[in-house]
């Protein structure tokens, strides 16, 4: 299909709503409009700073676009940061580790886990705390990762001499389960466990379990300066290989016949556990919310990963749709990110599907 009002180097695929499985009364997606819309976003200044959008419904690709970033072009063979997405592909990782009986469950307790911090397990209150808390991230530690400039809790975690120890030394300033705080340091406990239970890299687990069966590419895990695997955000994929674990999410953790996540672990991730912010609320690393869309306005269930920049993998299980975003707004606000995101979502494409 021709898309001449987009650029030609800038768009690999753009399928036909024949492609798309027709048992859905909505299957009338339209390519060109998404790329006729996305055209006009970036001339008109409403998106800015993208380096890919894919979409599919079910495991069908329907529209690509790659864009050039500050110092390189994108494309299907050209690895992207995921940032804190990354965070939920741990959490997937960690439901597949936990049954093989490698992890805890999430009832366990958090510091019996960390015997080699006995001395700090042994400090009164920190008993309460439970792995749940640590994927849900309720667990009631003092963190600050939201400053964007100056010092703030990630940064000092990867500048400590022992970021476990830093991690797990935190004051606690509120009761475990009860409030919400964004903490990378949570994704690092997750991850260390998943290395110790497996005696794996992470990476290499990884790798083993989920990215070979879902057939990925090339991928990089990077490592902080201790050598300690970034389980929090460093992982870069392509994007097709992003789009990949949403539709693994659409598919309730099956891919062509196999459970690769058990589904009661996709389940649990993907349910609310605690609200957040702005009527959204986490599961076990993935946020769960409604996305408004259509003429008349309705609402649709949204799952989702969200990393600096722009990094998204977007899940609307009604429509039977998936996105996979990735920006380079680094250096753009929290709230315009989120609103280039939200117009990519609302305005650009979910016009075709609802």
């Amino acid at each position: 299909m021709s898309m001449t009002n987009l650029n030609r180097r800038h768009v690999l695929a753009a399928l036909g709503a024949g492609a798309i499985n027709a048992r859905h009364a909505f299957a009338q997606a339209s390519p060109q409009a998404i790329g006729e819309r996305l055209t006009q976003a970036l001339r008109d200044g409403r998106v800015s700073g993208l380096h890919a959008l894919l979409v599919s419904q079910g495991r069908t690709l329907v529209f690509e676009y790659y864009g050039r970033g500050e110092y390189e072009s994108f494309a299907p063979d050209v690895l992207h940061d995921l940032r804190s997405v990354t965070k939920s592909v741990v959490a997937l990782v960690y439901g597949i580790a936990l049954a093989a009986g490698k992890v805890p469950p999430p009832e366990a307790k958090l510091y019996d886990q960390f015997p080699e911090y006995a001395d700090l397990g042994k400090q009164p209150g920190r008993e309460r705390i439970t792995v749940q808390h640590v994927l849900n991230m309720t667990l009631g530690l003092e963190w600050d990762e939201l400053t964007t400039f100056g010092d703030n809790s990630g940064r000092a975690m990867e500048a400590a001499p022992d970021r476990f120890r830093f991690i797990l030394e935190r004051p606690i300033v509120d009761e475990p389960g009860v409030t919400w705080t964004y903490c990378g340091g949570a994704t690092a406990l997750l991850g260390r466990m998943i290395a110790k239970g497996t005696r794996e890299e992470l990476s290499a687990y990884a790798r083993r379990v989920l990215f070979d069966p879902l057939d990925f590419g090339p991928a990089v895990w990077t490592n902080g300066s201790d050598g300690e695997t970034d389980s929090a955000g460093g992982l870069r994929l392509l994007p097709r290989d992003m789009l990949k674990v949403g539709q693994l999410v659409l598919a309730g953790g099956a891919w062509n016949g196999r459970q690769i996540v058990p589904s009661d672990w996709m389940k649990r991730v993907t349910t609310p556990a605690i609200a957040i912010e702005r009527g959204y609320s986490y599961g076990y690393h993935w946020y769960v919310g409604e996305v408004i869309a259509g003429t008349p306005p309705r609402s649709h269930h949204w799952v989702g990963g969200i990393g600096w920049g722009g990094q998204c993998v977007s899940v609307l299980p009604t429509l039977d749709l998936v996105l996979a975003i990735n920006c380079g707004n680094h250096y753009k606000s929290r709230m315009e990110q989120r609103r280039i995101l939200s117009a990519l979502l609302t305005e650009i494409v979910l016009p075709s599907f609802v």
